[in-house]
């Protein structure tokens, strides 16, 4: 069974080395459409793969990072990337090109990395990461799956290696939720009293 959450975002990037010259020699702006969808071969206690509820924490909060945000790639020009942090309070520095292809390897590489790092309490089993799109343009998506994730032929992926700005982290949730993720921490999700019995 696979359910299908929507998030949205606006952000601001340069993709270099890309053929197209508006692309990859001016700022621009995109508002982007994420497709998160998750998988299970059973349903927990209230009959969800996973109640969309739960997606408002954690993985919201890591998605949104890139709202009203400039995000660069980490290889960028020094006096770039100086700039970017200057003149916006909110940026996400990454290792990989902020193309719609590294969007949604990045973004399917967190909530994978949140979801194998929570606590369920009801009754969830197997729930994992089917596919994550990321719609740039209203004509143009990237799909990305789990090998692609692995496949460092597209970029290798650390937690250590992603950085956001002060401002970003400050409108988490929980302003440490990274340096959790990074150190494995457990996401405990809440516990439910159980109103009909499923045995």
């Amino acid at each position: 069974m696979r359910i299908r959450k929507l998030f949205k975002f606006e952000n601001a990037h340069i993709v270099r080395n890309c053929s197209s010259n508006r692309c990859k020699y001016s700022i621009h702006g995109h508002s982007y459409q994420v497709e998160l969808i998750l998988q299970a071969n059973r349903l927990d206690h209230g009959q969800m793969v996973y109640d969309f509820g739960l997606l408002k924490s954690a993985i919201k909060d890591i998605i949104d990072s890139f709202d009203h945000a400039i995000t660069f790639w980490q290889k960028d020009d020094p006096e770039y990337i100086a700039a970017c942090k200057n003149f916006s309070a909110r940026w996400v520095a990454m290792p990989v090109s902020p193309s719609a292809e590294q969007f949604s390897r990045v973004i399917f590489f967190w909530a994978d990395a949140i979801l194998q790092q929570t606590q369920m309490q009801n009754g969830e089993s197997d729930v994992m990461v089917y596919s994550v799109i990321v719609h740039e343009t209203a004509t143009g998506y990237a799909q990305c799956f789990i090998e692609d994730v692995q496949n460092e032929q597209m970029g290798k992926l650390n937690l250590a290696d992603f950085e956001f700005s002060d401002e970003v982290r400050a409108e988490w949730h929980d302003p440490l939720m990274y340096n959790k993720l990074i150190n494995g921490e457990k996401f405990i999700n809440p516990k439910v009293a159980l109103q009909v019995d499923v045995s």
